[in-house]
């Protein structure tokens, strides 16, 4: 998710927009909203409105056609700030094809050549400007914009689309209120009592990976009342290790990091003796804590991803190694083991596997083809922005990616009808436990 921080960014832009509306709509794009774009011949020119959006009073209630009463629509003129274009856009429902919504003359190239999950972000003005009652940006699911996005307002991976109050957004990138009164006072008392110092030592270090993820894991048991990662017992195993390392194991890593940013910041700060000179002279220290912040950050998902699907391997009660060194390379996850993959193992292709982990792919999946040794190769995933071209590719390569359940059949991802794109619940019952059985312990029944 982490973006090189020198691309262009439209977040300022987009704050000052979400500041002058009172109310706002995120989607999350389907290749259905945005293929009219890229391909030629299509009619529609537009993206979806769902039903529940349509009746939500973000839009103006639709009217009937006099001419053609099967259709339905209303005036909506939009400014897109990205583009400088003021739209005569509208929605359009035609009564007999569905329950959907049409929305259209809007900038086609905003949306064309989109990665998947991409995010649609607009809002209705409070005083309308140059006619327009309502704007929109478009934010590609690869940018630094969306990483800022998701993180502010703390986007779960089963997100689609909802109506927002712009100050959610506008003051979503802190901790909640009760937490970051406290972590002032505690600050405000460490520097009234000279044991800033002692602050930033005990909050400067943050558990380790495997702590966090453990954090994470007994969250998500108790918000769900289950109590193991057993994915043959599981109906979405995929899904929830998506839960935690997304959604619960972030919110806890970043309440342990604002700590310790936090009080860092103000140590390297309060050693000038002004606020000017501090940032001045002091930005060199800044620079360092926000790059080491972000290179943490990577980190952190990488390790934790990679966690969380050793407790699916270990629930599931199968044979495997981690970071086992072969030739040079160092695979995640070997099955069953490294003395399995060694040359000439006596072993058949259906008695091995090797599985990566990556929670973002770009290019990097293309390391993985160097790792041949006789077995299948699989590569596990919760990036829902890998490109049809991507997956070609893959597929080429005899790369089978494994995927979360909803992320198999959502309309936003591209993996639904990839027959190389598996979800994790195929994976361990139809390629572990159908195919190589091998790769499972014996079970031992309790003694009666």
């Amino acid at each position: 998710m982490f973006q090189d921080l020198s691309e262009e960014s439209d977040w300022g832009l987009i704050e000052q927009w979400v500041a002058r509306s009172d109310k706002l709509l995120l989607k999350k794009l389907s290749r259905n909203d945005t293929s009219w774009a890229d391909e030629k011949g299509k009619h529609q020119a537009g993206f979806y409105i769902p039903r529940t959006i349509r009746e939500a009073g973000f839009f103006p209630p639709l009217t009937a056609r006099v001419d053609k009463p099967h259709i339905y629509q209303s005036a909506c003129p939009t400014f897109w700030p990205q583009t400088g274009e003021h739209k005569p856009s509208g929605m359009r429902h035609y009564s007999n094809k569905g329950s959907e919504t049409h929305f259209t003359v809007i900038p086609h190239d905003l949306f064309r050549g989109l990665s998947p999950a991409s995010w649609l972000l607009g809002g209705h003005l409070a005083e309308p400007v140059a006619g327009a009652q309502y704007w929109f940006v478009v934010i590609d699911s690869t940018s630094q914009d969306a990483e800022i996005l998701e993180t502010a307002l703390d986007i779960s991976a089963e997100f689609h689309f909802d109506i927002l109050d712009p100050a959610k957004l506008l003051k979503a990138r802190a901790l909640d209120k009760d937490a970051s009164d406290e972590l002032i006072e505690r600050i405000n008392d460490a520097i009234s009592n000279g044991t800033l110092d002692h602050l930033l030592a005990s909050v400067g270090r943050l558990p380790a990976p495997a702590e966090i993820a453990g954090e994470a894991r007994a969250a998500y048991f108790k918000a769900t009342g289950t109590r193991h990662l057993d994915p043959f017992e599981m109906v979405a195993p995929g899904d929830a290790v998506m839960r935690i390392s997304r959604d619960f194991e972030f919110q806890i890593f970043k309440g342990y990091e604002l700590r310790r940013r936090a009080v860092e910041i103000i140590a390297a700060l309060r050693q000038h003796a002004d606020m000017t000179s501090a940032v001045v002279h002091g930005f060199p220290d800044l620079d360092r804590i926000f790059l080491s912040a972000s290179q943490q950050r990577k980190n952190r998902a990488g390790r934790s991803f990679e966690y969380h699907l050793a407790e699916l391997l270990k629930a599931g009660n199968l044979k495997f190694e981690e970071q086992a060194i072969l030739g040079g390379r160092r695979p995640d996850f070997v099955l069953p083991d490294k003395p399995a993959m060694m040359p000439g193992a006596d072993r058949g292709y259906l008695e091995a596997i090797i599985l990566s982990a990556k929670t973002t792919l770009r290019e990097r999946w293309k390391q993985i083809t160097h790792e041949r040794f006789n077995s299948a190769i699989f590569l596990a995933t919760v990036d829902d922005r890998v490109s049809r071209q991507a997956l070609d590719e893959m597929q080429a390569a005899d790369i089978a990616l494994v995927v979360p359940e909803s992320l198999k059949t959502s309309k936003e991802a591209a993996y639904s009808d990839h027959a190389n794109v598996i979800s994790f619940k195929d994976f361990f019952e139809a390629e572990v436990a159908q195919k190589r059985p091998t790769l499972l312990k014996l079970k031992l029944k309790p003694l009666v």
